[in-house]
Order: structure tokens, then C-alpha cells, then sequence
């Protein structure tokens, strides 16, 4: 008993420190809140719980998002207490003004939950001019010290963790490949295709922690000086790369199921289509575990997937006559597939390379506008009014 209880620890290290950082940053900022500012510690310690995550670079902008809403919530608090004095209408007037005004600053998720929670904190009991400062102080520690102590939630820098996501998810991939590689050459059924599909649909829901964290990787080496840029933009290209490989893998998937709905695989395409699977399986895993050395032979992996499917697509078309036409587009469909695997792992396809992702969705932004673009409009009308008259 006590050795499982040991392992439900020791098998959940990271999740294991960032609580011990959590639990360390707030007890610091509740000291550091005391010290500094009277009776200042529990609120430093309600916000640095807020604003810390297993993310510096999330911190950072979380932590910006408070101060943010802070100040907001604040200015509103004081407005709606010395208003209708602390009860009732004052706390719903001020939740209602927090969410609009939060709203039309575009703060973003994160920040227009902060600016009711910290306005509800500033005209707690007790509300005075100089409380709301102490309080508005306190809150400034504790994302301050949240800031400072994310840094150490987690063992590896935000490349790293890119990194091993994208190997986690790839390595299932393979694995899936392989899977129904041997299921083709065996003669799967409806079930074990259906058992396919689901576990690609799984891999696929993972691709937005990819994105987020390959686009987090990519923000922190902008202002992280000892953070490399090249390795952050390479690796944000490779989770580009993961993205498209994953989604190639689960329409093969769909695709295989379809054609157990529809009869099954033809015998004549079995052996070529379970061959070219397992190339492509084998072609993922090569990149996983030799990045480097995988194009260093006479024919890479990735050329081996290609050359699989051009024989696949060789035998479907030799076969047109006595296969269902269906059929021979489903297959010829895996073909594509593969092919599209084979260029995302190269990383030559035009897709990748020239398709310009966007950057992180502004509803992921603290500010999903910038102040120059929300201020545009004020100061076009300002350069007209000089232009005109002056």
C-alpha cells in the first residue's frame, strides 16, 4: 500500500512540482505581501494563486492580464462604493461595469475573470481610500511573484516541452500505423477500424496543446535572452509538420473504416496497402528517434513511405477492372495520405512552408487588440483634423 501510494506521486512528477512551486509562491507572496504593505498577505496570496501557471511566458500574460484588471476593477469598485455605499446594488453594479468595460477593452478570457474577482477583493469589508491602495498593492506583488516563481513549475524551457509533445503524439501515430498495417495484411474488421478511428480522432484533440505551446515556444524566445530564435521557429514549423501528419493518420483511419462498412479491402490491394502503412509508420517513427539522420542514405524513409504508395497506386489502377471503382478511390485516397506524410515529415510541402499561420488567436490574447489598433480610429481623426486645418 504504501509503495502505490509512493508511485501515485513519484509517476506524476512535473504535476507534483508545479504544485509544490504553486504552494511556495503563495506562501512568499502572502510574507512579502505582509512585510510590504499592512495586512496586505492574503490578498498577494488569493492573486498569486490566480495568476501562476506551469507556463512563464502564460504567467507573463496572465500576470499582465491582472495587473490589468486590477486597475480596472479597482477605479470601478471605488466608483460604485462611494456611489451606493458598500451592499448589494454596489456589488452587482460593479460586477456588470467589470464585465462590459473588460469586454470592450477586448482583455480576453483570462483577464475579464481577474477584473470582477478583483474589484470583489478591493470593496471587501472594510473598503477605505487607503484600503483599496493596500489592496491594489498587494494584488501587484502576488502576479509579480507568480511571474517569478512559473519559471520553476517546470523542468524544461518551452522548446523542450514542444519538443516532447510533439514526440509523444508522433510516436503514437507510429504506433497507430503499425497497428493497422498488420490489422490490413490480417483482414481487420468494422470494429477494429472503428477502434482506429477513435484513437486518431484522440490524437488529433491534441494538436491545439501542440499549437500553444510550439506558438508559447516561439513568444518567449522574442524576449527570453537566453532563448535561441532559430530553435523556437523550428520547432514551431515541426509542430506545423506533427499537425498535418496527425490529421493524415486519422483519414487513413476514416478511410479504412469506410471500407469495412462498405465489403472490405480488395484481396489483390491488401499486401500493398498494409506495406505502405507500415512504411509510413516507419517513416514517423525515423523521425522521431534519428531527426537527423534521416535522409542521410541513398533512400530516406520518407522516399521509402513514397515509393510504397506508388506501388499501391500502381496495383490499383492494374486492378480497375475487377475492383469496385469505390474501392479504388479509397485506396488511391491512402496514397495521397501517405504522400502528404512523407512531405510534412521532410517539411517540403509548399503547405508548410509557404501558408503563413496565423499567430495565437486573439480570444487567446490578454488583449485581443492591440491599444494602437483600439486608439486607430481616435487618431485618424485627429491626422484629418490637423491635415484640414493645418
Amino acid at each position: 500500500m504504501f509503495r502505490k501510494i509512493v508511485n501515485l506521486f513519484k509517476n506524476r512528477k512535473n504535476w507534483v512540482r508545479q504544485i509544490l512551486v504553486a504552494g511556495l509562491a503563495g506562501g512568499v507572496s502572502w510574507f512579502v505581501g505582509d512585510l510590504l504593505i499592512e495586512d496586505g498577505g492574503v490578498v498577494a496570496a488569493i492573486v498569486c494563486t490566480l495568476s501562476i501557471r506551469i507556463s512563464l511566458h502564460k504567467s507573463m500574460r496572465e500576470g499582465f492580464g491582472q495587473i490589468v484588471g486590477t486597475a480596472v476593477g479597482a477605479s470601478i469598485a471605488l466608483f460604485t462604493v462611494s456611489v451606493f455605499n458598500f451592499g448589494f446594488i454596489a456589488v452587482a453594479t460593479t460586477i456588470i461595469f467589470c464585465a462590459v468595460i473588460a469586454r470592450a477593452l477586448h482583455l480576453g478570457e483570462v483577464a475579464s475573470v481577474n477584473v470582477p474577482v478583483t474589484a470583489l477583493i478591493v470593496i471587501g469589508p472594510g473598503i477605505s481610500q487607503s484600503t483599496a491602495v493596500h489592496r491594489l498593492g498587494s494584488t501587484l506583488i502576488g502576479a509579480a511573484i507568480a511571474i517569478l516563481f512559473s519559471y520553476f513549475s517546470h523542468p524544461n524551457t518551452p522548446v523542450g516541452r514542444a519538443q516532447i509533445q510533439i514526440r509523444n503524439v508522433s510516436t503514437k501515430a507510429a504506433a497507430l500505423l503499425a497497428e493497422m498495417s498488420e490489422g490490413v495484411a490480417a483482414g481487420y474488421t468494422q470494429k477494429d477500424a472503428g477502434s482506429w478511428l477513435a484513437r486518431a480522432r484522440l490524437l488529433v484533440e491534441e494538436v491545439p496543446a501542440i499549437r500553444a505551446q510550439s506558438v508559447e515556444a516561439r513568444s518567449h524566445a522574442r524576449w527570453f535572452p537566453t532563448a535561441e530564435k532559430d530553435e523556437a521557429e523550428d520547432i514551431y514549423i515541426e509542430g506545423i509538420a506533427a499537425e498535418h501528419t496527425l490529421v493524415q493518420v486519422r483519414m487513413i483511419a476514416r478511410t479504412l473504416f469506410d471500407s469495412a462498412v462498405e465489403g472490405g479491402i480488395a484481396d489483390s490491394t491488401q499486401k500493398q496497402i498494409a506495406v505502405a502503412l507500415s512504411a509510413a509508420s516507419y517513416a514517423i517513427s525515423a523521425h522521431v528517434e534519428i531527426p537527423d539522420d534521416i535522409n542521410d542514405g541513398a533512400s530516406s524513409p520518407t522516399d521509402d513511405a513514397r515509393e510504397a504508395g506508388s506501388v499501391l497506386a500502381g496495383t490499383l489502377i492494374e486492378d480497375g477492372d475487377d475492383v469496385d471503382q469505390d474501392q479504388i478511390v479509397r485506396g488511391l485516397s491512402i496514397v495521397a495520405n501517405i504522400g502528404r506524410i512523407a512531405d510534412s515529415l521532410d517539411q517540403n510541402s509548399p503547405a508548410i512552408t509557404d501558408v503563413i499561420t496565423p499567430d495565437e488567436p486573439a480570444k487567446d490574447r490578454v488583449l485581443k487588440l492591440s491599444p494602437m489598433q483600439q486608439t486607430s480610429t481616435i487618431r485618424n481623426k485627429i491626422r484629418k483634423f490637423f491635415r484640414k486645418y493645418f
